[in-house]
Formats: C-alpha cells, sequence, structure tokens
C-alpha cells in the first residue's frame, strides 16, 4: 500500500488537516464532538476529496446523514472507536429462472444502485447482475436480468449522439428477446432522454422504462432500491409498451408512478415525487408487483409487433425563453450561427414582444422553422386570441398547442433530421407520434398547493399519513 493511502487524515488540509491533528483524531474516527454551542453530534469522520475547502470536517451521523462542522465551532472531539468503512456492493450469482421475463438494464451513467466511496469520494456503480442482486435482491424474483453499460456519463452530458446510440441498443435488445427494457440515467435530463427516445423508439413491442434516483444509495431516505424494483417490475410484467419514466409518486415510500416520456418533467431539485406528468395523468401506479392503469389511451404490450427504430438527427436546435425586454439581436444571432430550429417558450398564450417580430421575421424568410410552446407549461399556445397572437401567426410562428418546451426542442430536432422542407418541417411537428399534443387537459390534473391557505392545509390533513 502506498505512504498516500495510509494517511490517517485523507483529504484533509489546511487549517482543518491542523485541527485534526490538535484534537488527536483521524479519518474514520468514530467520535463524540461537541461545538461551541453545546450541541453533541456522534459520528464517523469522513476523508475529504481534495477539491473540498480546508475549513470543515464532515461526520457520517448514525442517521446515515453527513454534516460539515466549521473548525472554529469545535470545542472537544472524543474518540470512541475506529472502524474503516468500506463501501463495497456485495456481489452474488444472479439466479435465472425459466418461468420468468428476461429485462435488459442499459446503464448511462445514473447512479441508480450504488454506494459512494468515502475514501475517494467516487461513486461505486453497482451495475453487473451480481452486484445489482447483492444490492437490491428483489430483482431476483421479478425477471432473469442482463445489463450492458452504453455510456458513464452525468445526465446532463447526454446529447444527440448518445440518444441515438441508446435508440440503436434498445432495439437490438428487443429483437434478440427482451421482455423489456429499463434505462438507468440520471433525473436531471431524464425527460429529455425519454422525450426523444419516443420518437426514436416508436411502436416498441415491449415497456421501455428510465429510472433513477434523487438519493444515494448510502442515505437512509434513498429512492434508488424502490425505483428500480418498480421499473424493473414495469419492464417486465407491465402492459404499457412505450417510453416512460418510472419514480416515486409521492414523497413516501408508497408506490411509484409511470409517466408518459413525451409529457414529463423533474419539478422539484431534491424531492423524491420530483416528477411530474404535465398536461395530462400519469400512465399508472406500481406498488411492488401490482399495477393500477390510471388510463387505457396507451400502446399496450404485445410481442408481434415490430419496433421501429429511427435515429435522425439535426442538433442545430435552440430554445429562447422569452423574457420582458429580450432583445431581436439573439434571434439573428442564432440565424447568424446557423441554426435551423427555434422552440420559443412564450408568455401566456404564446407571446413575445413586438420588437422581435422583424428578427423572428428574418429567421422564417431564410429557412429557420420557428415554432411556439408556453412557459406556464399547463394550457394551450391560442394565438389566434389575442392581436399579438395573430401578428406572430401571420409572420409564420406555428403554435404547438400544448406540447412541452423541451419536448418540443428533442421533436423539432429530430425532424429536422428528416427533412429541411419548411411544410413538411410543420406537418412533422403538429402530427402527433406519442401523445406529446393532446386535445385537452385533464379536470383532475392540474393542481397547485399554496402553502398556508386553508383548502391546502385541510387537504393535507385529510391525506397526510
Amino acid at each position: 500500500m502506498a505512504d498516500k493511502d495510509r494517511d490517517p487524515l485523507k483529504g484533509y488540509r489546511g487549517l482543518a488537516r491542523a485541527r485534526l491533528q490538535e484534537l488527536g483524531v483521524r479519518v474514520w474516527s468514530d467520535v463524540r464532538l461537541v461545538n461551541s454551542a453545546g450541541s453533541v453530534f456522534e459520528g464517523v469522520i469522513l476523508p475529504r476529496s481534495g477539491t473540498f475547502d480546508d475549513l470543515h470536517v464532515v461526520l457520517k451521523l448514525k442517521t446515515g446523514y453527513n454534516v460539515g462542522i466549521h473548525i472554529d465551532r469545535i470545542s472537544t472531539v472524543t474518540e470512541i472507536g475506529y472502524k474503516e468503512a468500506v463501501y463495497k456492493i456485495p456481489e452474488q450469482e444472479f439466479p435465472s429462472r425459466p418461468d420468468l421475463p428476461s429485462v435488459t438494464l442499459l446503464g448511462t451513467g445514473g447512479t441508480i444502485a450504488s454506494r459512494l466511496d468515502y475514501r475517494t469520494g467516487a461513486v461505486i456503480p453497482a451495475f453487473t447482475p451480481g452486484e445489482l442482486y447483492g444490492a437490491v435482491p428483489e430483482l431476483a424474483d421479478i425477471c432473469n436480468l442482463t445489463t450492458k453499460k452504453i455510456f458513464g456519463v452525468f445526465s446532463e452530458n447526454m446529447g444527440w449522439p448518445e440518444y441515438a446510440v441508446l435508440a440503436e441498443n434498445i432495439g437490438r435488445e428487443i429483437a434478440a428477446g427482451a421482455d423489456g427494457i429499463v434505462i438507468g440515467h440520471g433525473t436531471d435530463t431524464m425527460g429529455h432522454t425519454a422525450a426523444v427516445l419516443s420518437f426514436m423508439v416508436q411502436s416498441s413491442p415491449v415497456p421501455v422504462v428510465l429510472v433513477g434516483s434523487q438519493r444515494s444509495s448510502d442515505r437512509p431516505s434513498s429512492d434508488a432500491a424502490l425505483n428500480l424494483i418498480h421499473a424493473v417490475s414495469a419492464a417486465a410484467r407491465g402492459d404499457i409498451a412505450e417510453v416512460q419514466i418510472c419514480m416515486f409518486g409521492p414523497t413516501s415510500d408508497s408506490y411509484a408512478l409511470l409517466h408518459r416520456g413525451t409529457r414529463c418533467r423533474k419539478m422539484h431539485s431534491s424531492y423524491r415525487s420530483t416528477f411530474r406528468t404535465v398536461g395530462d395523468i400519469p400512465l399508472c401506479i406500481v406498488d411492488g408487483d401490482s399495477f393500477n392503469a390510471l388510463t387505457d389511451n396507451y400502446q399496450h404490450r404485445d410481442a408481434s409487433r415490430e419496433i421501429l427504430i429511427d435515429t435522425a438527427y439535426d442538433d442545430r436546435i435552440t430554445i429562447l425563453y422569452y423574457y420582458p425586454g429580450m432583445k431581436p439581436d439573439l434571434v439573428d444571432a442564432l440565424v447568424e450561427k446557423g441554426y435551423r430550429g427555434i422552440v420559443i417558450a412564450g408568455t401566456g398564450l404564446g407571446h413575445v414582444n413586438r420588437p422581435l417580430y422583424p428578427a423572428l421575421e428574418r429567421a422564417i424568410s431564410s429557412g429557420v422553422h420557428v415554432v411556439m410552446t408556453v412557459q406556464t407549461l399547463w394550457g394551450f399556445a391560442q394565438m389566434y386570441v389575442y392581436e399579438t397572437g395573430r401578428d406572430l401567426l401571420d409572420i409564420g410562428v406555428v403554435p404547438l398547442d400544448n406540447m412541452l418546451p423541451e419536448t418540443a426542442l428533442m421533436k423539432l430536432g429530430w425532424v429536422l433530421g428528416h427533412t429541411d422542407d419548411h411544410e413538411e418541417v410543420l406537418e412533422m411537428m403538429r402530427d402527433p407520434i406519442s401523445h406529446e399534443m393532446t386535445e385537452r387537459e385533464p379536470h383532475n390534473g392540474y393542481l397547485i398547493l399554496q402553502g398556508g391557505l386553508p383548502e391546502t392545509d385541510e387537504f393535507i390533513s385529510s391525506h397526510w399519513k
């Protein structure tokens, strides 16, 4: 073992290192720490990455959560014990049973079943069938699992080349006999990937389910295992043969929801129930091996159906999220840089300010395809209602009804991979493929709970468990 690996203060430097030396404790010490306010913390001193500051000591508390304590606020530290943690996921052979369906898990880099290596700060992924069985043994009662690592990237680094490769792998696995596909994916851009796969992977005979986790597997409140169980169950036994997202439904561990890939959005940075269907209702409630479909308007599983993989794309597209005072040179710059498609997330029913009109007209005259969505997310682009909208219609801006802005972006890039003819582009954009536009929104879909209001308090008190 190298000397640096024996460093008792691994990762600590500067003032924090000096303070730990003064206190006579080391990394992996089980300690009782009292701060200057008299608060007591009991836990294990964790190593730190060299990229962090030198002013905090990090403890893993007995609750499983981590806390950083400023060195100036540490009064006393008493070492209770010492045990170096080894964050290795146990691996066992994944059992195979002829009576169970076959599911392929494609990995893109999300940490759906993983632990953190606190010695290095790196994530140890559980990805092989044996590792997943060691981490989530319930999977063996659901299916025969095969895994294939496609990428190892953070979700913000997913892009059009990755989308195409992922779609092609989905097609190959289904052709090879998979009864369902699960895609492990980071949550930040999962909605974008689900949307574009809804266009690149059409007429699937089996479910294609994207899944991720909001909280890593080492945390007591992790959603990773349950999300994976529900996603694998939906892929193996579910009837919905579409691209969908499977994540927590409520903030509790009660059940998961299946969301259609073109109508789903991440709505909270940290809640486990972050994904919500917008402009519609979710497809299904999943509770273990129980499925409660919320609609019958979906493509049913059918092994005889022939899948269509169509990965054409043109990534010269963007979203303009309109804001008051937006300058026309933004539009002109996009045209100058060679962009072929612009999705506008407009205000209200689909509006922008008048100074943008000449720039939009120049863009459309030069062959750029400009479409309108609404930044309210709920509701429709109805540009014929007000004069400003009608003027934009006359210029050639095309409304996309209640298509979500990011879904419109993904579809526009896919459509432009097939044609640059203006009329054909607009016809394809307005021809629904996977419920990206709907005739109406559900009466019971839109709900905003405003805290502090009596009706909100009444609702919560009657449903809180």
